[in-house]
Order: structure tokens, then C-alpha cells, then sequence
């Protein structure tokens, strides 16, 4: 039995224009074997949510560097709840202090990564947190 390939979306919910760091993590991802989907700037947490299950992602990564993460990112869990596809993986990163790093990860946030670190540790992350999809799909609520 051949192990599907980990799916990826990455992120950049509200008005943040920064991009670099997203694309270097969607990089690092791809470069590791697995697939990466980038929503590009701008995207509401209903896009990001719409697009990966649409995408039937194992995994989002939210980059935030404007300060929006105490909202957007517990938004895209809430959404993921409402739309039965909880066993997708969150996980985020950006300038995010570390006692709001502890308030996300109690909300749902599996994982937070900070700017500067090495994206070694990210993919190891998704390596041993996501589930193969057999397993996913038989769980999922329809």
C-alpha cells in the first residue's frame, strides 16, 4: 500500500501583506514531499476553510505578522468544526508573543512557529501529526 503524499494549504488570512515567510515554509513543505497549496494574500478565514476541504488538505498553516492571530486563527478552527472537517490539522506561525502562543493552543492551534525558525521543525511536525488519509476519511463526519 503506497502512503499518499501530506496536503498542505498554507494561508495568509486579513491584511497582511507579507508574504516571504509563507512562501519559504510552502517551499520547505514542497521540497519534503508534500503537496502545498498557497492561498496568496488577503484571504478571509471562510476562504482559507472553503479552499481546504475543497482541496481535501491533511493540514493548515496560517502566517500572520499584523496581529490578527488572537482572531483569525481560533476563527478557522470554529469554521472546520462547523463544517465537520475538525481532523484537519492547524497550525500557525509569525510575530506571536508567547502568552498568546499558550491562549492558541488551548483554542485548537496544534502548533505555533516562530519567525527565524527552522523549517526542519515544521515538517517534522506534520510528519509525525498527521494521520495517513485512510484512517481521516473513515473518521470524518458527513
Amino acid at each position: 500500500m503506497s502512503k499518499s503524499k501530506i496536503r498542505v494549504l498554507i494561508g495568509k488570512p486579513g491584511l497582511d501583506g507579507h508574504d516571504r515567510g509563507a512562501k519559504v515554509v510552502a517551499r520547505a513543505l514542497r521540497d519534503a514531499g508534500m503537496e502545498v497549496i498557497y492561498t496568496g494574500l488577503h484571504r478571509s478565514p471562510e476562504e482559507i476553510v472553503e479552499t481546504a476541504i475543497q482541496e481535501d488538505v491533511d493540514a493548515i498553516g496560517l502566517s500572520v505578522l499584523s496581529g490578527a492571530h488572537m482572531t483569525v486563527f481560533p476563527r478557522v478552527v470554529e469554521l472546520l468544526a462547523e463544517q465537520g472537517a475538525d481532523d484537519i490539522i492547524v497550525f500557525g506561525g509569525g510575530i506571536i508573543p508567547e502568552e498568546d502562543r499558550q491562549v492558541l493552543l488551548k483554542k485548537g492551534i496544534r502548533e505555533i512557529f516562530v519567525p527565524g525558525g527552522a523549517t526542519q521543525q515544521t515538517i517534522q511536525f506534520l510528519k509525525t501529526q498527521v494521520k495517513p488519509k485512510g484512517s481521516r476519511l473513515l473518521a470524518r463526519k458527513d
